[in-house]
């Protein structure tokens, strides 16, 4: 961990961005939480529900159970805390919580301090968040430790020849949530039988979202009358370049593109591509709406709320690091297509099973999935919304047996 966190100062000094955001956040982390006791010594954060994420991702997953416990117990003092400045920066204002604030380094010296200022009563980590340093520290002090939403895989270094300390430190959770039963199979190979079968409070969150999705009348107006629209959602220039050509080669088609990034460069880039032959969304009007077929959403947060839009939907990130979120096209009935790194996303894994996702590596196989089922997407879209549907519920499970009583 020392080493780890020394190599990203020493990336911060040299003037690499992500990295400086980093450390400048973690060093954060402490100020604002003495910043808080001082302004309310009415409301301490003592006996606190500490909830951690690791970025945005990971923090949609808690999000369904800290609304809850906002709404059941609003006396709970709850603290939020990210490691990623990407998930701080977006979630920074976000107002069910009493704090919102960095993680500091996970070194033994910080979570000692750490946990000796917060003083919370439990702590709720999502996921793949397993940083030893804190989770001693809470186990010394017998309190609370939850995991929720995590899966465990073989490939994982908990289950290495070298990997016996790290599971020592997962039977010191209180209680683990997984979302598949290979989780609970493989975890109680080892000895670790604190755990329950919950599945992933995301499907619970995109319904509630699809259930109050945004109206958009400059999306509206652009696929007013159209039958066949493609929603393309987080997309990278490897996504784009292939979507490009399928437009250039179906004139029939329309298409609502959602990039990952909307900066400068970015969009400097779709330009090109597209030969400015498309609107940006905060630009867009009823008249140049009528003369293109690519309409770019060039603003943060309405993804969710465009799926519902399309007859199909591309989710990018497949031909990088992993496919962004497929579930929130699949509640609006859509069938969803992605690149090919998807083996460690069980919903794709799902889609496909259940014959509401395809996954493609080229264009040829692009094209294909796109006619197939823009002319079947009835039968896909049901089978997307279905596999949505039966995957309910993680949410009041885990409330259930951690804060009911």
């Amino acid at each position: 961990m020392h080493f780890y966190f020394f190599i990203l100062k020493i990336a911060a000094f040299f003037g690499h961005k992500r990295a400086r955001r980093l450390v400048k956040g973690q060093a954060q982390g402490m100020r604002d939480i003495r910043a808080y006791l001082a302004a309310h010594p009415e409301r301490t954060l003592e006996g606190c529900v500490w909830f951690h994420a690791a970025s945005v991702g990971e923090f949609e997953q808690a999000r369904p159970i800290i609304e809850r416990l906002r709404e059941e117990q609003p006396h709970r003092v709850i603290l939020l805390t990210f490691f990623s400045p990407s998930g701080y920066e977006m979630r920074k204002t976000y107002d069910k919580v009493d704090l919102v604030t960095y993680l500091p380094f996970a070194t033994r010296r910080n979570a000692k301090r750490f946990v000796e200022l917060v003083k919370p009563s439990m702590a709720v980590f999502v996921k793949y968040e397993f940083w030893p340093a804190y989770i001693r520290q809470l186990s010394q002090r017998k309190i609370a430790l939850y995991s929720v939403a995590s899966i465990f895989r073989e490939q994982q270094y908990f289950f290495r020849w070298y990997g016996g300390a790290e599971r020592k430190l997962l039977k010191q959770f209180t209680h683990l949530f997984v979302q598949d039963q290979a989780s609970i199979d493989l975890l109680k190979r080892y000895g670790i039988t604190q755990t329950s079968l919950s599945g992933d409070t995301r499907f619970d969150r995109v319904t509630s979202i699809a259930g109050h999705a945004k109206s958009i009348p400059e999306v509206q107006q652009f696929v007013k009358g159209q039958q066949q629209v493609i929603v393309a959602g987080s997309t990278w220039p490897e996504d784009e370049a292939l979507l490009h050509r399928y437009l250039e080669e179906h004139p029939e088609v329309r298409l609502i593109l959602v990039p990952h990034e909307i900066d400068r460069a970015h969009l400097h880039g779709i330009f090109h591509l597209w030969k400015g032959r498309h609107v940006l969304l905060s630009e867009a009007d009823s008249k140049n709406l009528q003369h293109t077929r690519t309409l770019v959403v060039d603003r943060m947060g309405l993804l969710s709320s465009i799926y519902q839009y399309g007859h199909v939907a591309y989710v990018g990130g497949g031909f990088g690091d992993g496919i962004h979120n497929t579930i929130e096209a699949a509640v609006y009935g859509l069938p969803v297509i992605f690149g090919p790194n998807y083996r460690h996303f069980r919903e794709a894994i799902a889609l496909i099973e259940h014959g509401g996702g395809r996954s493609i590596s080229n264009y040829d196989q692009l094209a294909a999935a796109i006619d197939e089922l823009l002319s079947d997407r009835h039968t896909a879209g049901r089978n997307a919304a279905s596999y949505v549907e039966s995957e309910l519920g993680a949410t009041a499970k885990i409330y259930g047996k951690i804060f009911a009583n």
